[in-house]
């Protein structure tokens, strides 16, 4: 069942609550609704009390402009409330760099798991990221949908043809298209921002695909090393679209113990 809670500036959040015991937060990252979690969600539902939204934009949840990563952390803040919180965050992706900013931020949580969050480690100079933003942002803001999901993808590195543009999930990616901006901002210039992040006092678990690119790895490394208590994950035989069988076993040890 579909429930709603209300983000400090007005927006209506939209979420479902799966199982039971203590709760934990899935975040998605981009092109992503709650219903990105759905196979790995009956997974943990047998030891937590597992919530998956959509972020501010997406699915069912409303949005109230001008974007701020704050509001997200808000966003967050709102569903650990309505959980009774402090709460455990999974976040992939962008989304897993949401979440160290919500911690960062001060909101009460007690472990985080990430996978893959998008950082390279290093000022990434021929492509300065606020020159990519404003250029997704314009294909947004003018209706160019399709031609923004497919300048993401291409950035990203992945592999793009014009079949996938066939693919059942293509309409729903277009459909989350203005959100793209969002993710971009979260990601910034790709750094790990080490200073804020070494407030961080929860267990951290930084987790990465073992056939994913180098940068995966370097950036769980970074995470790692940049917060208080933070460990490393190798996730086998996975990319960054990890089988939520092979990775359920993971968060729940990490979770749990």
């Amino acid at each position: 069942m579909v429930q709603t809670v209300q983000s400090a500036d007005g927006t209506t959040i939209a979420y479902e609550q799966d199982g039971s015991g203590p709760p934990l937060i899935l975040v998605g990252g981009a092109l992503s609704a709650r219903q990105g979690a759905a196979a790995l969600v009956p997974l943990l539902a047998g030891d937590f009390t597992v919530i998956s939204y959509d972020r501010r934009g997406r699915g069912d949840s409303t949005d109230t402009p001008p974007y701020a990563v704050e509001r997200e952390i808000e966003d967050l803040r709102a569903l650990a409330g309505a959980a009774g919180g402090p709460v455990q965050l999974y976040g992939h992706s962008s989304g897993a760099i949401l979440c160290l900013e919500a911690v960062a931020a001060g909101l009460p949580v007690d472990k985080v798991a990430v996978y893959e969050p998008p950082y390279f480690t290093h000022r990434v100079k021929d492509e300065p990221w606020q020159v990519f933003l404003n250029e997704i942002q314009a294909l947004a803001d003018a209706g160019h949908w399709s031609q923004a999901v497919e300048a993401f993808i291409r950035h990203t590195g992945a592999h793009f043809d014009e079949g996938i543009k066939q693919s059942p999930w293509w309409p729903a990616a277009v459909a989350l298209a203005p959100t793209l901006p969002y993710d971009l901002t979260l990601t910034a210039d790709a750094v790990v921002p080490e200073e804020r992040f070494g407030s961080i006092a929860v267990p951290v678990l930084a987790l990465y695909g073992s056939t994913s690119p180098d940068w995966a790895a370097a950036a769980a490394a970074a995470v790692a090393s940049s917060v208080k208590d933070g460990h490393q994950g190798i996730v086998p035989g996975q990319g960054h679209g990890a089988d939520p069988k092979v990775l359920a076993p993971f968060l729940i040890g990490f979770f749990r113990d």
